[in-house]
């Protein structure tokens, strides 16, 4: 099994790298993505967990880019996860993210709920590789018993749309396609069925996208079916995977239960060999 879409506790996820490897191996995965938010700071853990396991590890991340006020992830496979451009470039997001989240705390206040940010955000001030997000709000709405769960504390007050939602400043797709390409990365555009802007895949491919993540844990059989079809027809190569946090809240994917094809993780592969 192939799953090129996880993430760890260096972003949003609930297992640390080593936690993470261990239940891919359980799970029978043989290669293994870790795709953290804005950050690679889970990528050396996991390669040497992975490597002890007899698991092929594929470093990598998911970025958030902005399109019209909207976000659009990209994945990024392959890349260097010590390169200093990127580094600087991640370092950029994830103070953006803070930012974020205060403005957000801050929302949540002029509606009467008060939570302490620095608490709340201080993960990512200990250790700035960290990335910080919505969620780490949701779990600390959920302890304060503000709400039951985290996917309430999204429906009633963070998601798009809800009292506290802020929109977020990021880069453009076509910079963070650059940015992956700097770093010798293979560009994916993950879950395409959850933007729902199909007519922006033909600029996304003219600007240098080289993959689309048609295998999800959130795209149906008609979805993936789709997404195979436009990847083929604009010369990309397909990418796939549960997108993993181990927390409910994201939906209940496991590890392995959505798997990349292997014909179509060599054509990723082969991609990378073209950059």
């Amino acid at each position: 099994m192939i799953d090129l879409h996880t993430h760890t506790t260096a972003s949003d996820g609930r297992c640390s790298p080593p936690e993470l490897v261990a239940r891919a191996a359980a799970a029978g995965i043989t290669v293994l993505s870790v795709t953290d938010h804005d950050t690679t700071a889970g990528c050396d853990a996991a390669s040497a967990a992975c490597s002890a396991a007899g698991i092929e590890f594929v470093p990598g991340i998911e970025i958030t880019a902005v399109r019209h006020g909207g976000d659009v992830h990209v994945l990024g496979y392959f890349v260097d996860r010590h390169s200093r451009p990127l580094l600087a470039f991640l370092g950029r997001q994830r103070e953006q993210r803070i930012a974020r989240v205060r403005l957000m705390i801050e929302r949540l206040a002029q509606h009467g709920i008060v939570l302490n940010a620095d608490a709340i955000l201080q993960p990512g001030i200990d250790d700035p590789s960290k990335a910080a997000g919505r969620p780490w709000i949701a779990r600390a709405l959920v302890a304060a018993g503000h709400v039951q769960t985290t996917d309430e504390a999204f429906d009633r007050w963070l998601a798009r749309g809800r009292p506290a939602f802020v929109p977020r400043d990021g880069a453009s797709p076509a910079e963070v396609f650059a940015q992956i390409h700097a770093a010798r990365g293979v560009a994916s555009l993950a879950h395409p069925a959850l933007i729902q802007r199909d007519d922006w895949l033909d600029e996304f491919a003219a600007d240098g996208l080289d993959a689309i993540e048609a295998y999800h844990t959130d795209h149906d059989p008609h979805a993936t079916s789709r997404y195979l079809a436009e990847a083929r027809r604009l010369n990309l190569a397909v990418s796939g995977g549960s997108d993993y946090h181990a927390d409910d809240s994201h939906g209940p994917s496991s590890l392995g239960s959505v798997s990349l094809p292997r014909e179509e993780y060599e054509r990723l592969v082969q991609r990378k060999r073209l950059a």
